[in-house]
Order: structure tokens, then sequence, then C-alpha cells
């Protein structure tokens, strides 16, 4: 495994600026005129790529209303079937090859999560640069082995998933010959409380499957995002949507437009407060060192008079010498007489 992909030309991993992903989901609420939207609002806020989910509600499940099939837990869906569920969320295929185009058009990269083989196989009809692996599929081994044979850099969640599990998919990846894996933390519930987040997740596994590692979101709000940037995540993902107050399955845990924005800028400015260790003086530290506490002598002085801490005191700027001579210099004598206000110096101390 590599410890960065590259997605196109896009080099995402330690060191590389954060990719930014919108997820777009059923935020379309089954109007291609919406999405397109949607997919204009992403790059108005800074994505760098926009992403779908590629699947029917027969590819996910079947129709049956039995006690298997019905939602409930305390999700925003309890009550409903799960074939009810996908069938309004799915995003039509016909969009896809249309929105890829937009999107490119606009200079962000489009992929999407397939589900199933057929999915996959309609992904790469549209040469995807990336494919995305969900956290409910994670399990899914031959779903992964068959995105993995493609040769595509693969990005997959890992909400509810154990460390065994885990481990299996990316054993599964390397095995069916995939070589640039990226793993997200997720905490699979909708909207995902920050206190289960558990953000020092993402660096741990950085280091366990020596991959580049990020964060696919689900909590209100952008704190999150711009926390999991500072320990280490190179890919956030986020939902976005034109409104919460507009209906569908997962407005109400996305971004509006103007919040996404908020929160790319932010990670934008995490990553560059971040740097690289360093003990050295910045230029813009440079002149704020004049302004350090120094030694002064702050009541007159006549030459031969001794130096004490009420005509010698370490007070600020820093012109004169430094702090740390101060115990030495009591009791010793002046050179020459000193007016108050004047920086001292090695010459004002008679030898």
């Amino acid at each position: 495994m590599t410890e960065h992909l590259m997605i196109g030309r896009r080099r995402v991993g330690p060191g590389a600026p954060v990719y930014v992903v919108a997820e777009m989901s059923a935020n379309h609420n089954q109007s291609y005129e919406h999405a397109v939207k949607i997919v204009e609002a992403a790059k108005a806020a800074g994505a760098d790529a926009v992403k779908l989910q590629t699947y029917t509600a027969d590819t996910l499940t079947i129709r049956c209303d039995n006690e298997h099939f019905r939602i409930g837990g305390g999700t925003l869906w309890d009550g409903r079937t799960l074939h009810d569920l996908y069938k309004e969320a799915y995003t039509p295929w016909t969009w896809q090859p249309k929105l890829k185009v937009l999107a490119e058009s606009l200079g962000m990269d489009f992929f999407s999560t397939p589900f199933d083989a057929t999915a996959v196989d309609f992904l790469e009809s549209l040469n995807v640069k990336v494919h995305k692996i969900a956290s409910f599929e994670l399990v899914d081994v031959n779903l992964i082995r068959r995105v993995a044979k493609t040769g595509k850099p693969i990005i997959a969640s890992t909400g509810m998933a154990t460390v065994e599990e885990i481990e299996e998919a990316v054993r599964t990846v390397r095995e069916a010959g995939g070589t640039q894996l990226a793993l997200l933390k997720c905490t699979s519930s909708y909207p995902a409380p920050p206190e289960e987040m558990n953000l020092r997740t993402i660096p741990d596994m950085a280091a366990r499957f020596k991959v580049p590692t990020g964060l696919s979101d689900h909590t209100m709000g952008v704190a999150v995002p711009v926390a999991a940037v500072a320990v280490g995540a190179c890919i956030v993902e986020k939902h976005l949507t034109l409104s919460r107050q507009e209906p569908g399955p997962d407005s109400a845990f996305s971004l509006e437009p103007e919040e996404f924005k908020a929160m790319v800028d932010a990670i934008r400015v995490a990553e560059k407060a971040l740097g690289q260790p360093n003990y050295q003086i910045t230029e813009a530290e440079k002149k704020s060192r004049a302004f350090r506490r120094s030694l002064f002598v702050v009541q007159p002085i006549k030459a031969g008079e001794k130096f004490t801490d009420k005509n010698v005191r370490s007070i600020r700027p820093g012109n004169g010498l430094h702090p740390r001579n101060l115990e030495e210099l009591m009791g010793q004598s002046a050179a020459c007489d000193i007016a108050a206000g004047t920086p001292l110096s090695r010459s004002h101390i008679k030898r």
C-alpha cells in the first residue's frame, strides 16, 4: 500500500492539501435540476470533489415489509421499509454521466459509491478516477474485491467496523491487487454526536494500516471536520444540501452551501496553521522581539553608584541586557552617569 493516493493528477495524503468531498447523497430530492445546483454549490463552496451513490432499491434490498426490513431504533427513518427509503434516495443512473461532465467542467473530481458489481461496471464505463466503499459495505468482501480489481484508488469508510473487520477489508484490497487505499473514520449515526466521534482514531488508523486517513462526517456544524484535520485527516467528506428546510432522507444532517464554504475555509486555515515542527523565529515574530523584557535604568544613577533593584528593573522593551544578568549586576557600580530610561549595556558597568 502507498501512503498517498493519486486521484488523477491530484496527490492525496500526508503533506498534501486536504481533499474535501461534497456528498450529494439523496439531497437532490429526485430533481435533476436540483442535483445540478448542488454540484454548482459544491464548486462555489470550495469542494475538491463531488460524490454520488450508485445503486437502486433492488440492488440494495428486496421489496418486503416484515420486521427484518422495517427501520427502527431511533433513526430519522423509523417506520419505513428499506426498499421504500432507497427508492426515494437513489440517484438515477442516467443523471450520473451528465453530472460527471458538469463537475469536471467546473474543475472538480467526480466519483461515487457503488453498492454492487453492476454499479462498479457502470462507474468504470464512466472512467471515474476513484471508488468509494460505504461503511455499511465494508464487510462485503466480494464487492471490495471487485472494486480493487479495477486498479483504481479506493476510499473506504469504517463506520461500525471493528479493527478485525477493517483488517479484513484492507487485506481483501491488497490480495485483489489494490495498491491505493484510504480509510475514513466514520460514526454511522445520523446525525452523529461529537462525543462519539473519537477522532484520535484517525492517526491511529494511519499508523496501524500505513494508509492515508480522513473523516466521513455526519455531525452538525463544522467543528469536527476542522478538528479532524488537526489530528491528521487528509480527506474530509461531508453531506451538502441546498437547504435543510427541504425534505429528504439526508437533508437534516447536511451542511448548507454557506456552512460548507465556512468549513472549507476553516480547513484551509487549519492546514496552514499546522505547518511543521519548528523552533526557529518566524519572519513575523522578528519585529516582536523588540518588545521582550530587558534591563533598564529606571532611576538616575551617578558614576560609582551601585546598581540596586530600585534603580534597575527588567522591563519592556528589549534593548538592554538580558534579564538573566540582573542578579550578577546587583551590587556592581556604574561606570558613568546613567539617565532613567537608558537600556543597560556592558559599557555601563564599572570593571
